[in-house]
């Protein structure tokens, strides 16, 4: 699955395309790599994303193409 997508499904950013500006903008890392909106997303990859002076750092558990609201925090593990 597509970065921006699963940013998306997951529900860490709420639009894709502000997901999409985000990779865009370099603000977010997959692996410890910058990563572009069209890297394909694998279980346990881990991503890195900066909220202005807040930074997020997760774990990928679970890759779905939809999921339901209650259910998208079990799409992730939040590392730190």
């Amino acid at each position: 699955m597509r970065l921006d997508k699963y940013l998306k499904v997951s529900r860490i950013i709420k639009r894709r395309t502000i997901a999409n500006e985000a990779c865009d903008a370099g603000r977010v890392n997959v692996n410890g790599r910058v990563a572009r909106a069209s890297l394909d997303i694998k279980v346990n990859d881990i991503i890195e994303i900066s909220f202005g002076a807040k930074n997020v750092k997760v774990q990928v558990l679970n890759v779905a193409e939809t999921v339901k609201k209650d259910d998208a925090a079990l799409m992730y593990k939040i590392i730190e």
